[in-house]
């Protein structure tokens, strides 16, 4: 211990420098990767730690039909709780009503109390006999700066505008109704009421809302429809749903299993934004060992080499390792403190993304397992690696190894190029040996790393842009749409109405879309199917396909990716479909994207053409749950423009909802970036670190080489050589292995998704990479070569 402490001491006051920026580095990197693996195991498991306080609801039962009796599914075996809300909405002063955050208004008390009890994440739950009292969402908060203890009015429609089918505040027609000024007195989550990504965030009011103004809010055509909790949880939901046909007297209710529908594409997304994190963190864990740890292989190389005068005075091999060890490990346990200690902190923005929206406990948050684990493992890790080249120093130093000549330097020098370029290619691609060794294989990976990582990135980034600003990506290939109809009634003639629209000259395409539910027969996996047909007008209307083709028979469907997977459903395959008779029997003849509804998101749902739709539903209560026209545009086509004119002919024209999906990918999208930035970091300053090391190094060869007649600027200039060379070599690897890399890792991710796969390119990036890598490995040689053309020769010569 004295040997150590002493040759410590000596480490501490001769190369302070190099083991502080040793330290920093460490710290970087710890922090960046324990922050990551940290943040993807909180974010995948938010879902589930949400649900298990807050007794969530596990079915929504949608009857949509005006005096449906809810007594008697009160009653039924399998219900624990039941709450019921209107399908009726109301304004709120200054926000407009396109950013819908109106919570579905509670008719009874057992909402936030039985069912969808609430985690309080700042004041307290509403009195339910007070009209005056709402709770928001966080998001709230921040989309509209309100705080706890703000006053927001209430709009609420008329009993005459409740009661008309056609009443739409989206149009501009103000509420008529009574105002109520309520105060915010506590902000909840909870799954139901969660907030997705591009959430404003919403404000539910007590049920005392409905109680006091029942005739504006439920009419006298109005739907009823409840959050159920089944005793079983998902286990009853087959079982509730006989009941509900029993008890109702209809078999076509629209059931959704809520862990089916939202927590478990929540998890998903969740999921998908944790392998990211994680995959981030891996990346940045895999270039830091590769960066940070040829830095430490060159420490503790020319430590050893130093440490060799004392292998005369019986120094073993063993003392020599742990000698060499020492600094790099105690720079190393420092760098791990300061990282784990920057990974707690930054645990206040994890979470991220989606993830965020559904943390029942936001703040600051100490993952002991990745923490503790990091603490150990970086200084293992550096041990392992300063050990090693320690141990492979010494024993080449001893007589065991044997110099190894470079080709490319040999072949320089037989061409009769310059002095300095021959002189950089040596110190760029031979080790050397003895007291002048230096790690050239962990410079040139770091270089070959850097290059690979950040052109992976970037190209990663730009299939990650394209997904977030092309909603075709989703399946969504229409630009406009129009609500025609609901329940099995058109809100007006449209028998003329969409040939009228295929006439436009700006229109390529309109599906006369009708849509209903059917349920999947004898499949291991029960589930809805939102059907659309598949009836354009003007010309085909475009859908993206995965596998096979558009049905053309009464006979044939098309499922979207997320049913077929449900089903067990291929194509080629049969499935059997039911909606209130007899099951249908239907070939699957491809898989392909659905436009996103009311009921269905893009990868749920399936095609059918009209005749294979007037079969699948003819035993139905109506002839469709929606109607609507999806129309297509030509190229260069106004959207606005055209949805003006089309909207003169009878029901508005808007374009399509943005899909939440767009707004999902873009929580992501920085990741890449931030890792090439990562990466950069770490690139740079191993290079750097390299080649200030290699002129250290080797002063003695090119004290030399000066007094055989080499000038200043020839020194400079071999070591800008050098610099060029490493970049060079990490150009040459580095590019079509990041290429690859970022095409393979985003076709994985649009598999996850599903998107429709585009292959990257990351233009700028393969255009600017060369110039800007060169230019920063010169900078990064100005201060070596200055060093080089800056030695005193005599000085060196007589030291050596």
């Amino acid at each position: 211990m004295t040997t150590i402490s002493t040759w410590l001491r000596i480490e501490l006051r001769r190369r302070w420098r190099p083991l502080v920026v040793l330290a920093l580095l460490v710290a970087f990197a710890t922090t960046t990767v324990l922050t990551a693996f940290a943040g993807a195991r909180r974010g995948e498991t938010a879902v589930d730690r949400l649900l298990a306080p807050t007794l969530p609801a596990t079915v929504a039962v949608l009857p949509n039909q005006p005096g449906f009796d809810w007594e008697k599914i009160r009653t039924l075996p399998q219900v624990e709780a039941l709450t019921l809300f209107p399908v009726s909405g109301f304004g709120v002063d200054d926000i407009p009503w396109t950013d819908h955050v109106d919570a579905f208004p509670p008719v009874d008390d057992q909402l936030l109390r039985t069912i969808e009890r609430p985690v309080v994440m700042e004041g307290r739950l509403p009195d339910q006999s007070r009209v005056d009292e709402v709770v928001v969402a966080p998001g709230f908060l921040a989309s509209y700066h309100r705080k706890v203890g703000d006053q927001v009015t209430l709009r609420l429609p008329s009993p005459e505008q409740i009661d008309r089918e056609d009443f739409d505040p989206a149009t501009g027609e103000p509420f008529a109704g009574p105002t109520v000024k309520a105060r915010i007195v506590g902000v909840i989550r909870t799954p139901w009421f969660a907030e997705d990504v591009g959430s404003p965030g919403g404000v539910l009011p007590s049920s005392a809302l409905v109680t006091r103004y029942r005739d504006n809010l439920i009419g006298q055509s109005s739907f009823v429809n409840a959050l159920v909790r089944l005793k079983g949880g998902a286990d009853d939901v087959e079982s509730f749903r006989a009941g509900l046909a029993a008890a109702s007297g209809r078999n076509d209710i629209d059931v959704w299993d809520i862990d089916v529908k939202f927590h478990e594409p929540r998890r998903q997304l969740n999921h998908f934004e944790a392998i990211s994190l994680a995959a981030f963190g891996l990346a940045a864990l895999a270039a830091a060992i590769v960066l940070v740890g040829q830095s430490v292989a060159r420490y503790a190389a020319a430590t050893a080499a130093d440490l060799h005068v004392l292998r005369a005075v019986g120094l073993a091999t063993r003392q020599g390792v742990v000698l060499a060890s020492a600094a790099p490990f105690l720079a190393s346990l420092a760098g791990a403190t300061l990282g784990v200690a920057g990974a707690a902190v930054a645990s206040l923005w994890t979470p991220i993304g989606a993830a965020s929206l559904q943390e029942p406990a936001p703040g600051f948050d100490v993952d002991w397992l990745v923490l503790v684990a990091g603490w150990v493992l970086v200084p293992l890790l550096v041990v392992v690696g300063a050990g090693s080249a320690a141990a492979f120093a010494l024993v080449v130093r001893h007589g065991e190894g044997s110099p190894r000549r470079s080709v490319v330097a040999l072949t320089a020098a037989r061409l009769g190029l310059p002095v300095p370029m021959v002189v950089g290619a040596r110190l760029a691609l031979e080790p050397g040996r003895g007291r002048s060794a230096v790690p050239v294989r962990p410079a040139l990976f770091g270089a070959v790393a850097g290059v690979l990582g950040v052109l992976a990135a970037f190209t990663f980034s730009a299939g990650v842009h394209d997904a977030a600003t092309n909603p075709e990506r989703f399946g969504q290939t229409h630009q406009l749409e129009s609500y025609l109809g609901f329940n099995g009634e058109d809100m007006g003639p449209v028998k003329d109405l969409l040939p009228a629209i295929a006439a436009d000259p700006q229109v390529a395409s309109v599906n006369d879309s009708r849509i209903a539910v059917a349920e999947s027969v004898g499949t291991v996996n029960p589930t809805s199917v939102t059907t659309y047909t598949y009836a354009p007008m003007g010309g085909p209307f475009p859908v993206v396909m995965f596998e096979g083709r558009l049905p053309a028979g009464a006979g044939e469907i098309v499922l979207a990716p997320g049913s077929a997977d449900r089903m067990g459903a291929e194509v080629g395959g049969r499935v059997r479909l039911a909606s209130g008779g007899s099951p249908v029997t239907m070939t699957v003849t491809g898989i392909g994207f659905v436009p996103a509804g009311p009921h269905n998101n893009y990868s749920d749902g399936a095609w059918a053409t009209s005749a294979g739709y007037d079969r699948l539903f003819a035993g139905a209560s109506y002839k469709f749950k929606f109607h609507l026209a999806h129309v297509t545009l030509r190229p260069g086509a106004d959207p606005k423009a055209v949805a003006a004119r089309l909207s003169a002919m009878g029901p508005g024209f808007a374009p399509p909802e943005p899909l939440p999906e767009l707004r999902k990918i873009r929580d992501v999208q920085a990741l890449p970036i931030v890792l090439a930035g990562f990466l950069a970091v770490l690139a740079v300053g191993a290079v750097g670190h390299a080649l200030a090391t290699a002129v250290r190094r080797r002063r003695h060869e090119v004290a030399v080489l000066r007094a055989l007649g080499m000038t200043r600027p020839q020194a400079r200039w071999a070591v800008v050589t050098q610099a060029t060379l490493l970049t060079l070599v990490g150009l040459a690897v580095g590019v079509p292995l990041g290429v690859a890399m970022g095409r393979t890792v985003w076709r994985l991710v649009a598999d996850f998704m599903p998107l429709d796969y585009l292959v990257p390119v990351a233009f700028w990036a393969l255009l600017l990479i060369a110039p800007v890598a060169l230019l920063l490995a010169n900078l990064l040689a100005a201060w070596p070569g200055r060093i080089a053309a800056g030695l005193r020769i005599g000085h060196v010569l007589r030291t050596e």
